[in-house]
């Protein structure tokens, strides 16, 4: 089975030498259900994936004899997501000394929170368990947004792919700033920190000026060109937009008059309730985007029916905002304001749960599918390469159990620049049913003959599940990777969830010990799955139990 995996892998640690770079740079994801874009119909159709970049989405490809072949039959395949801003991985720069004659009314840059020379590049760490979280999510390309004050510094588009590719798209993307004050220092209020952007924008400009007439004119008194000015010049070029944090309806207005006094580009983003200024926000065509979060519904759900007048007038009031708060995405889509969402400060094993929130409260799926990927690649500037299922596209796709936004959907795969990451799926109990097993009739205790398919051909033998009280054990045979025969290896983790049946079992091969996964359901008596090797990528498995060989015990 892993035979020839091996062979092609020893070739590629000729320039690798980690030794975990893809097996095979080609192969297709044959007869799913795809969904190209937001507003297109699911069809059943083949993707073509090379080096990374999709070669072809279409019901009748003619695939290249040697790429490998993923049966995707039973899955729905949608572009990756994409969030416009994240803090995941992102860490706080430390706080500069100050000198001892430090003036709190004239403080350094630095020291009053105005950095735009710093990039998220140097704040993120690919490796963050909240980068995965992410990428488990659905996204597979994020806006990583520095942390700091007035001005923190530039964001950046990266992939959230493998730790073995260069995953920065583009740095320099936007600048983040903020009505955030210095504390205990200039400036230190709202309006301080108008005055101040307002100072620092104009001085650029003033500074680029003069520069030019420096280069340019004999005579000219050289220039004094700071890092805030020389990192600002890609702002007033129109090169970046600034993203500004605006939390409230005064500050989005504020963001608003500085963006028409100053002309440079702008992205809204921070705030929660967008009522009273949605009109203003069309009419000066900013894009914005919005959280992907909604409140808890805690205080809502505690309210006793003995209450007293006073404090269910307050739960009314409550209750109120609750509501409003999620309609804010509906509220967006009727207004015809393109969004689309980030997830600074969002827990991303919640994200599904306030999409789907907001679908409930009155927001589209296809508007919702759109802000996950269409409108947030628009924002972003990599609509050429994002956003959509098509030829010459980034392959970057979100493979669910269902139709994305069914109550019981899982994503079971996500794929970033070509590399296949798998998530285990689980059943889902239906509502009102008791805590009994799911696994109902479902029977994978016996001995099934399996063949995978891999870059190096068909190949097979038995495993064997056992039943050993609620728990099941058992082994595999398969292909020795040195080319002396068939190996016994036992399985471990077994798992029978609804119709799901997944275990793993361990390999040595090439000098490597590989943990090798397998997933898929049970219909009957066949078995339709995956083998998956994180160094290798994942392969059909298929199965058939023999019924006169049943184990127990």
């Amino acid at each position: 089975m892993l035979t020839g995996l091996i062979v092609n892998n020893s070739l590629w640690a000729q320039s690798d030498p980690s030794g975990k770079k893809r097996v095979t740079s080609q192969y297709a994801i044959t007869n799913a259900t795809v969904f190209t874009a937001p507003g297109k119909a699911g069809t059943k159709a083949t993707v073509l994936i090379k080096d990374g970049v999709i070669q072809g989405v279409g019901a009748s490809l003619n695939l290249p004899k040697e790429a490998q072949v993923i049966a995707g039959d039973s899955l729905f395949i949608y572009p990756g997501f994409i969030t416009g801003g994240t803090d995941a991985g992102i860490t706080r720069p430390a706080d500069p000394e100050r000198p001892q004659d430090f003036d709190s009314s004239k403080p350094g840059d630095e020291f009053a929170g105005i950095t735009p020379w710093r990039s998220a590049t140097d704040q993120f760490s690919g490796a963050a368990s909240q980068v995965e979280d992410l990428r488990k999510a659905g996204f597979t390309i994020a806006q990583i947004v520095p942390d700091g004050g007035m001005i923190a510094g530039k964001s950046a588009i990266v992939l959230l792919g493998s730790e073995y590719s260069t995953n920065v798209l583009k740095s320099n993307t936007a600048l983040a700033a903020s009505f955030r004050g210095a504390r205990g220092m200039y400036p230190g209020t709202a309006v301080g920190v108008m005055a101040k952007f307002r100072d620092i924008y104009q001085n650029t400009k003033l500074t680029q000026k003069n520069s030019g007439l420096f280069q340019s004119t004999s005579g000219v008194s050289r220039p004094e060109v700071t890092p805030t000015y020389d990192a600002m010049m890609e702002v007033i070029d129109g090169q970046i937009p600034v993203m500004y944090t605006a939390t409230s309806e005064l500050e989005v207005r504020r963001a608003l008059a500085l963006q028409k006094e100053l002309g440079f580009k702008l992205i809204l983003t921070g705030l929660d309730d967008y009522a009273t200024v949605v009109d203003v926000i069309k009419a000066a065509n900013v894009p914005v985007l919005i959280s992907l979060e909604v409140p808890d519904d805690k205080a809502i759900k505690a309210q006793k029916d003995d209450a007293s007048e006073s404090a269910k007038a307050q739960y009314s009031r409550v209750k109120e905002a609750y509501e409003n708060a999620l309609k804010q995405a509906a509220l967006l889509e009727d207004a015809g304001v393109a969004f689309g969402f980030t997830t600074v400060g969002v827990k991303a094993g919640d994200v599904m749960k306030a999409i789907n929130t907001m679908i409930e409260n009155g927001l589209s799926e296809d508007a919702a599918l759109a802000a996950l990927t269409t409108n947030t690649a628009s924002i972003l500037g990599i609509s050429r390469i994002a956003g959509t299922i098509e030829k010459g596209k980034l392959a970057n796709m979100v493979i669910s159990t269902d139709s994305l936004f069914a109550e019981d959907s899982q994503i079971k795969h996500v794929v970033v620049d070509g590399y296949i990451f798998d998530y285990e799926t689980k059943a889902k109990k239906k509502k009102g049913s008791s805590d009994v097993s799911a696994t109902g009739d479902v029977k994978v205790a016996g001995t099934w003959d399996y063949t995978s398919e891999t870059p190096a051909g068909s190949s097979g033998g038995v495993l064997e599940i056992v039943k050993d009280g609620s728990d099941y054990t058992g082994s595999i045979t398969l292909d020795d990777p040195s080319g002396s025969g068939k190996i016994k290896s036992d399985i471990k983790d077994v798992s029978l969830e609804g119709k799901t049946l997944s275990f793993k079992f361990d390999v040595a091969a090439g000098g490597m010990n590989l943990t090798v996964s397998v997933s898929g359901e049970v219909e009957g008596e066949s078995f339709d799955g995956t083998m998956s090797v994180a160094q290798f990528g994942s392969f059909p498995f298929k199965a058939t139990l023999n019924p006169t060989l049943i184990a127990t015990k």
